[in-house]
């Protein structure tokens, strides 16, 4: 998943380690209608004030802050994602920005994901909480979000915090968008109703740039 940033600027093309996406096959080229768009996008109740848009490189911008949370805002990360309909437990590790590349640090192990740690945490009333994982890695294999592609509305996933307490949530949408046309604003949204926004590649994968042309994103409620 690739961040870059300026404020932070992601084609969150998490193929493989260290963001250098390499491919074991075409993940996804042909994936399943998208369902809950509409439901998604009403999740989020507003748009930051000053979005930044598609760079000239092709990349999307992420609307992020400063990278320095408030001394009273205590957020509760998650530490373990179970997603029984595709197979998936794996450990959550805090990411950021990466301040010599400017990419968003996926764990490079692809049987782990990462929370984005500069959004909210399980315990928000409103917002975002974003996970984002690997689908492959030629050196690796699959990844723990290999079949994300897969889950449709009604499917249910837990997230563990680190204060022990287990939250369930249901799949409401699952859409699938060229890199420079996903709206990053909703999915990384710091307001709206509260929601887990699980975020991988997809689509073909072009051997030339080493990258996926898609992203892959579910979104879910709380249960």
């Amino acid at each position: 998943m690739t961040v870059r940033n300026r404020g932070a600027l992601a084609a969150i093309a998490a193929g493989a380690a260290a963001l250098t996406v390499a491919t074991l096959v075409a993940c996804g080229s042909q994936p399943a209608e998208d369902v809950g768009g509409d439901e998604a996008a009403a999740l989020a109740s507003s748009t930051p004030a000053a979005t930044p848009t598609a760079a000239a490189t092709g990349d999307a911008s992420v609307p992020v802050g400063a990278g320095t949370l408030p001394a009273d805002d205590k957020p509760v990360p998650p530490v373990r994602l179970r997603i029984p309909p595709i197979g998936v437990t794996a450990s959550v590790n805090p990411v950021g920005i990466n301040e010599r590349t400017d990419e968003f640090e996926v764990p490079p192990s692809v049987d782990q994901v990462g929370w984005y740690r500069y959004g909210p945490g399980l315990e928000a009333a409103v917002g975002s909480v974003v996970i984002a994982g690997h689908v492959d890695s030629a050196d690796q294999g699959k990844g723990a979000f290999f079949r994300l592609r897969e889950l449709d509305r009604g499917d249910t996933l837990t997230a563990t915090g680190s204060d022990g307490k287990e939250l369930r949530y249901r799949v409401v949408a699952r859409e699938e968008y060229t890199k420079t046309k996903i709206p990053l604003e909703r999915y990384f949204a710091r307001d709206g109703k509260p929601r887990l926004t699980l975020i991988t590649c997809g689509g073909p994968f072009d051997a030339r740039t080493r990258h996926y042309r898609d992203n892959i994103v579910v979104t879910a409620v709380p249960a």
